[in-house]
């Protein structure tokens, strides 16, 4: 049986397209016997999703997030709600990497939502972010759990154009994470990383490196064993770290390049996804390409 849909599409109105977009998709999904389906779907403004897909079978639905205008310029406003229910199983990406776009004066927000049931697992695993020089904008993250709900994000940073030897001199991005089971917090972060500010090279900052990064795995699976496979597992260029919190496994990235980065998160999720979801490792498709 395929997927119920509901799709909705309204007018952006002048007002708005004059300071920039507004977009907004909300996503929910089920599970419909053995399958994992996308049960619900509404969208405004140029944030979609392509077709669900099933490389690993029924059980997970694997989707993809596409903004076709590639990224976020000073004044546009993105919203991006996910709800997993009970039982169901998805994994959501992005085609390539994101920007934050050089801004004039206005900031650019992207508000990311998502609910998780009892029972259910939600792989978050955008591909990494590219912070322009002047670039103004706020993210936010805030996951809610419930039960023994699982989730699996990650978040890597470029500050600056690297390839073409860009540095991040002027602007701001501000960051907001927030993870809570049952209503009580397992992880609150904030932070603020100016242009030319001494964050970026300071001992206790990025070290003078462009790309940062996290890994977050929540759940009550988690343990100490988990945790000492994750310390054998190092990256190739770069640094990292790993924490073990009540019911949260935490890993940091630094480095010169978000490959090296992005090479590591993808062993550590190989390392833990058995134990949290009884399945090994699936790349998705989509970063192959």
């Amino acid at each position: 049986m395929n997927a119920v849909t509901l799709s909705e599409t309204r007018p952006l109105s002048e007002a708005v397209l004059s300071r920039g977009w507004r977009a907004d998709l909300r996503l929910a999904y089920g599970r419909r016997g053995e399958r994992t389906a996308l049960i619900e779907r509404s969208h405004v403004g140029p944030l979609v999703v392509q077709r669900p897909l099933y490389p690993e079978g029924e059980a997970v639905c694997h989707t993809i997030l596409v903004h076709p205008p590639a990224g976020i310029a000073g004044g546009d406003q993105l919203s991006v709600s996910v709800r997993v229910d009970a039982g169901a199983h998805a994994l959501l990406t992005t085609p390539g990497a994101g920007k934050w776009y050089r801004s004039a004066g206005l900031r650019g927000s992207l508000n990311q939502r998502i609910a998780i049931a009892a029972g259910a697992v939600c792989e978050w695993l955008p591909q990494e972010s590219i912070v322009y020089d002047g670039a103004l904008g706020d993210l936010s993250t805030e996951v809610e759990l419930q039960g023994d709900a699982c989730f699996i994000g990650s978040e890597m940073l470029c500050f600056g154009r690297t390839g073409s030897g860009e540095r991040f001199t002027r602007g701001e991005l501000a960051m907001r994470t927030r993870l809570v089971r049952n209503g009580r917090p397992l992880w609150l972060e904030r932070g603020r990383v100016g242009g030319g500010a001494a964050l970026l090279d300071s001992p206790v900052g990025l070290q003078g490196e462009p790309v940062c990064g996290s890994l977050l795995v929540a759940s009550p699976k988690v343990d100490v064993a988990l945790l000492e496979a994750w310390r054998e597992i190092v990256p190739e260029v770069g640094s990292g770290g790993v924490t073990l919190l009540p019911g949260l496994l935490v890993a940091r990235y630094l480095g010169p390049g978000c490959e090296p980065g992005r090479a590591w998160f993808a062993r550590l999720w190989a390392a833990v996804r058995p134990a949290m979801t009884g399945r090994e490792m699936q790349i998705p498709r989509i970063w192959n390409t």
